[in-house]
């Protein structure tokens, strides 16, 4: 069984700060990426960051510049610093992982139960 649990969520005003982390526990053999989605009210979830095992990273066009991912191997954690937050960034944030877990030996997709970010203007 893998489990991926977020904390970090809030209320912020515009301008200001939140970091995020995602903690994979569980049967894990490896993990080959993890990164963050988000979900806004009436619209579809879209990916906001991710990191690969190879240490590359991707983000949305939206939070470019604002956002930061990263990941500590050894802890099985992902963070998504979030700076100069915008109303706009108002979701429920997802970690999402795709490892390789042990007994049975497969690749997979996991997601968290998500973390409410709230941007006030």
């Amino acid at each position: 069984q893998v489990q991926l649990v977020e904390s970090g969520g809030g209320l912020v005003q515009a301008g200001g700060s939140l970091r995020l982390s995602c903690v994979a526990s569980g049967s894990i053999f490896s993990i080959n990426r993890m990164g963050w989605f988000r979900q806004a009210p009436g619209k579809q979830r879209e990916l906001v960051a991710f990191d690969t095992s190879g240490g590359s990273t991707n983000y949305a066009d939206s939070v470019k510049g604002r956002f930061t991912i990263s990941r500590d191997n050894a802890k099985n954690t992902v963070y998504l610093q979030m700076n100069s937050l915008k109303p706009e960034d108002t979701a429920v944030y997802y970690c999402n992982a795709n490892l390789i877990s042990r007994e049975p030996l497969k690749v997979g997709d996991y997601w968290g139960q998500g973390t409410q970010v709230t941007v006030s203007p």
